[in-house]
């Protein structure tokens, strides 16, 4: 398990198989849910799948993904956050889904912060994008508090995304 970032009220780390329990509380959340692509799921053996074939494919195979979001305060996972590499627009995507109960209290901009600046002095990033739908008007606000500027709207996975970018 490695440790990605650390923030003043988070640690990001390496998601690992063990995380699915954690993974299927924040996935099969239906406020969590409402406004993103993936489906619910059903499941811990389908959570740890979700594990195995996403983030732990990523970091063997662009050496980087989203983590499990840790509250330090209490070490608890309260979601996930980090870059992830997009294959179907060739582009880096920062992005964090939080439980409700951690929602409103800028931990999300906080994750958000920390992996753009990861990108850039890290991983020598050019640009890092962020989708998000636009009637998420919390998740808009974040990404516009990390300094992301909106550029157009793109439809992926079958739903249209307001597309913001950041370079250094």
């Amino acid at each position: 398990m490695k440790m990605i970032l650390e923030t003043d009220r988070l640690l990001l780390r390496e998601y690992v198989e063990d995380d699915a329990e954690a993974l299927f509380r924040l996935n099969s959340d239906p406020d969590v849910l409402r406004f993103v692509p993936d489906k619910r799921l059903l499941n811990i053996e389908q959570a740890r799948q979700m594990l195995i074939d996403h983030p732990i494919a990523d970091y063997r195979k662009h050496g980087f993904g989203r983590g499990a979001c840790i509250l330090k305060s209490t070490g608890e996972q309260i979601g996930f956050a980090g870059l992830k590499y997009l294959e179907e627009l060739g582009e880096v995507d920062v992005a964090y889904r939080l439980m409700p109960t951690h929602w409103g209290q800028g931990l999300a901009t906080e994750a958000a912060l920390a992996s753009v600046r990861f990108g850039f002095a890290d991983l020598g990033l050019k640009r890092i994008i962020g989708l998000v739908m636009p009637e998420n008007v919390a998740s808009v606000r974040v990404l516009k508090k990390t300094g992301l500027r909106y550029v157009e709207t793109v439809t992926l996975w079958g739903h249209r995304f307001s597309k913001y970018v950041i370079s250094p």
